[in-house]
């Protein structure tokens, strides 16, 4: 299985590693299903929601 990276839309991220999701609900990603997540790469919501991408993606490689 590759990594995930920060360029990957939330819904290819899910659905290769769908155990990230209370992360990225904890970090304030409450709309893993809407659209806007099938074409939004982690490190635009990221930036959208606040959130440091290099925070997020060490909570998301601890899993």
């Amino acid at each position: 299985m590759a990594d995930i990276t920060k360029d990957m839309t939330i819904g290819e991220a899910l659905m290769q590693k769908p155990e990230i999701a209370p992360v990225l609900m904890g970090m304030g990603m409450h709309c893993l299903g809407c659209p806007a997540s099938q074409g939004e790469s982690l490190e635009e919501a990221a930036l959208v929601h606040g959130m440091d991408i290099d925070e997020l993606m060490s909570e998301i490689a601890a899993i």
